[in-house]
């Protein structure tokens, strides 16, 4: 357990983190916890490659108990439109984190032979995928509306034009295409402290 300390310390700053500064905008398209909450799948991969699988989920179980905490007391505070946290929030946002983390771990478990830069990027890149997909569907897609049905969501499908100026789709699509674009972006910048913390702590497996 003292082991994974670390890992699971930097996983909890980075969820509770994110949770705080999602309830704030940066521009149009995105919140400022865009850009914290793929570090998530920094801290998984350098467990990975230090410590192997096991303590990687055991860090990624510990980051979506720390989440369910953190959506539970946002379910609580009562913003300008309800909840700061939604009922379908709460379940994209844990059902997301926990199925891209493991996957994560998964497709790095696949590359770790390859050179040292396949295992986190592409790993990374599938899971980023998986989580931008699971939480917008589940918590803004009306096809979902039956999870949650006293909650309004027809502002995130308001129809508008791509990113501000591709084809109409409704809003939700363009939220969660800019969040891709940041995680995807976020992905290639890891690859240097990755590098650098593994080398770090064992060259001989960086």
């Amino acid at each position: 357990m003292k082991r994974f300390l670390p890992g699971i310390l930097a996983m909890a700053i980075i969820v509770v983190a994110s949770n705080i500064l999602v309830q704030h905008l940066f521009g149009q398209w995105l919140t400022w916890g865009a850009f914290t909450y793929p570090f998530a799948f920094l801290v998984t991969d350098v467990t990975n490659r230090l410590q192997g699988a096991r303590a990687a989920r055991f860090v990624v179980v510990s980051g979506f108990v720390v989440g369910v905490i953190c959506s539970l007391i946002g379910s609580q505070i009562m913003g300008e439109f309800g909840p700061l946290v939604t009922l379908r929030v709460a379940i994209g946002s844990g059902a997301a984190f926990l199925a891209a983390q493991l996957t994560d771990v998964t497709v790095f478990n696949l590359l770790r032979r390859d050179r040292w830069w396949k295992a986190p990027l592409i790993s990374t890149l599938i899971g980023a995928s998986l989580d931008t997909a699971i939480f917008f569907t589940t918590a803004f897609s009306m096809s979902l509306v039956w999870i949650d049905p006293a909650n309004d969501v027809a502002w995130a499908n308001e129809t508008l034009p791509l990113l501000g100026f591709g084809p109409q789709v409704p809003l939700w699509i363009s939220l969660a295409t800019a969040d891709w674009c940041v995680k995807i972006a976020l992905a290639l910048i890891a690859l240097t402290p990755y590098r650098a913390i593994v080398w770090r702590a064992r060259p001989s497996v960086a």
